[in-house]
């Protein structure tokens, strides 16, 4: 928070148009200051950290895994930040992204802006806009688990590509733990668990792009 109590926001979309909106709708809300902009990943990880904020909106149509691997950089170093995806759609692309990013939650960008306002509020409080259910149904069918919901509709993925410590690296995920306390609790260093994420990140895409194909 800001001296005056305010709720600091940090906005990331390479949309500059969408940034703008966003900017707008946010800080002339009561209550929150946005204290810095980026409008690629390349400039986020450096530049959300130093400006300290309590909220990162995150665009999530950014390159394949970047707005993922953004979120749990960012996690690993400013814990204390929460990060909400901005995406096109509310689907279980979204879902998916969010539960690997380790993010408090998404929201479409067809949003009312005044239910933003409260969802940048939820999650600045702490709160999740996750449901544990639907993140846990998401984990069991990326192990290559469990049956279809209504609520959830994600592709069969599979896990039959990942090695042994990439299986380790995803369960620990599934758990919200950031890059960092998984290098913690295996004994492995933050870069190697980095990697071990990029190369999750591109295997499931593989698959993912092999299911809907």
């Amino acid at each position: 928070m800001s001296e005056e109590g305010n709720i600091r926001v940090f906005l990331l979309d390479d949309h500059e148009v969408v940034r703008r909106s966003v900017h707008d709708l946010l800080s002339a809300a009561d209550g929150m200051d946005i204290v810095g902009e980026a409008a690629n990943a390349a400039e986020a990880p450096d530049r959300i950290p130093a400006t300290h904020p309590d909220v990162a909106v995150l665009d999530v149509r950014l390159p394949e895994g970047a707005n993922v691997e953004i979120c749990r950089e960012v996690r690993s170093h400013a814990p204390g930040v929460a990060c909400l995806m901005l995406t096109s759609y509310a689907d279980d692309e979204a879902l998916f992204d969010a539960v690997m990013a380790g993010a408090a939650g998404f929201v479409p960008k067809v949003i009312r802006g005044q239910d933003l306002i409260q969802a940048v509020r939820e999650v600045a409080a702490g709160h999740t806009l996750l449901d544990p259910a639907d993140t846990a149904k998401v984990m069991e069918r990326l192990r290559g688990g469990g049956t279809r919901s209504e609520s959830v509709q994600v592709e069969d993925v599979g896990v039959k590509e990942l090695t042994s410590d990439e299986r380790q690296i995803l369960d620990l995920i599934g758990e919200g733990l950031t890059n960092r306390q998984i290098g913690e609790r295996l004994g492995q260093k933050e870069r190697r668990v980095r990697k071990g994420v990029t190369s999750i990140l591109a295997k499931l895409a593989t698959e993912r792009h092999h299911a809907l194909g």
